[in-house]
């Protein structure tokens, strides 16, 4: 969880500049042609050249804790009960495909089948989000300067586009199997099994959806979507600055 602190810093430069008119300074900081030289511009837009100025490890090491904060804030919400279930911007429902049988299986009195599939579904994911923190540490770890000042020079989802691209796969390979002893756990394949063989008894059209896939699927956006949020908490809210160096890095 230690992956967000770059993302964090750059976020924390972006509230900061805004309250300070530091912006400006950050952005000619970053376009120097030397990773030095950038690093330098940056300190001095943080410190203003006073004898406070942050050194370079400091704003490196801001910025992973940044990133190990908001990851660590996303798996611990999201692996509660109701993480993922009453949460409207992330909860799993039926995928696209099903659509019709959902559609069908209600109008026949069925809907109740098809809300345990989806609550099930959302518990496995929920479930599933306990064991993706030592990943995205790996990714942490990982962050050179130069993906540090892409961060820096990149969006406000900057940071959680960089954990995005390094731990898709990792987190494919770990969560999909953990997902497929959730869904037995959660019973989400007996009532998947029950939902759809009440409706091919309906449709000449049967449905065959690889459920685990989906909700794996499903569940790595929600997970993202989270970080994403976390960044743009501390990137704009110095209340989630919660530890002395992030204090001190994106200190007005």
């Amino acid at each position: 969880m230690k992956k967000i602190a770059f993302l964090f810093i750059a976020l924390g430069c972006s509230t900061f500049m805004n309250a300070q008119g530091v912006f400006g300074k950050l952005n000619k900081a970053v376009k120097g042609d030397s990773s030095n030289k950038v690093l330098s511009g940056i300190n001095k837009a943080i410190g203003g050249g006073s004898k406070t100025s942050l050194s370079n490890d400091e704003i490196i090491k801001g910025l992973k804790e940044a990133l190990t904060i908001g990851t660590d804030n996303s798996a611990k919400t999201l692996n509660k009960a109701d993480g993922f279930f009453t949460n409207a911007a992330i909860k799993i429902l039926m995928p696209a495909e099903a659509k019709k049988a959902e559609s069908t299986l209600r109008k026949f009195g069925m809907g109740s089948l098809v809300d345990k599939a989806i609550l099930s579904m959302n518990r496995a994911a929920e479930d599933a989000a306990g064991g993706i923190s030592n990943i995205f540490w790996d990714a942490i770890k990982g962050m050179t300067l130069t993906d540090g000042l892409s961060i820096l020079r990149g969006g406000d989802f900057a940071a959680t586009d960089y954990l995005k691209k390094n731990t898709t796969a990792q987190l494919t390979e770990k969560m999909r199997p953990v997902i497929e002893q959730s869904l037995a756990k959660t019973d989400a394949t007996k009532y998947w099994k029950d939902v759809f063989t009440a409706y091919n008894k309906l449709s000449k059209e049967p449905v065959n959806t690889d459920i685990s896939a989906y909700v794996t699927e499903k569940s790595m956006t929600g997970i993202f979507y989270s970080i994403g949020q976390e960044e743009q908490k501390i990137r704009k809210d110095p209340a989630a600055q919660v530890t002395d160096l992030l204090k001190k890095v994106f200190a007005k």
